[in-house]
């Protein structure tokens, strides 16, 4: 992925891998691609997950993540229903846990999809 190979430093091109392997293992069904210039991955259409660089480090949000119950996802969007962590290095990811993210990812959805046509409101999605 270009977007990991891009980063300045091998320590965040190394979270950047570990985090796209385990997206990749465990959202096989989903679509992943750079999105607003970072990866994101998608559930028909949807943005669940995705990371990025920011100053405090590799910043692994969930759009749907507020609603995860996770207290370690502390980092909350003011506007919108995500939650997120950031990473610093390699030893701070524990796969347990980020699983058990991703599964309540595909589970735990608020419509961003359509969030223009709704004029900025949220929907939950029922997901069956």
């Amino acid at each position: 992925m270009n977007y990991i190979e891009n980063l300045s430093e091998e320590k965040e091109k190394a979270i950047g891998h570990q985090l796209a392997h385990l997206m990749d293992t465990h959202l096989t069904f989903t679509e992943s691609k750079i999105w607003h210039a970072h990866p994101v991955w998608f559930i028909n259409g949807n943005p669940i997950v995705g990371f990025s660089k920011q100053k405090s480090g590799i910043r692994f949000m969930f759009w749907s993540g507020a609603d995860f119950d996770e207290p370690a996802l502390n980092v909350r969007g003011e506007k919108f229903k995500d939650a997120s962590i950031f990473f610093n290095s390699v030893s701070e990811i524990k796969a347990e846990d980020v699983q058990r993210w991703l599964q309540k990812s595909e589970t735990i959805q608020w419509d961003y999809k359509n969030i223009v046509k709704r004029k900025g409101e949220l929907e939950r999605l029922k997901i069956v």
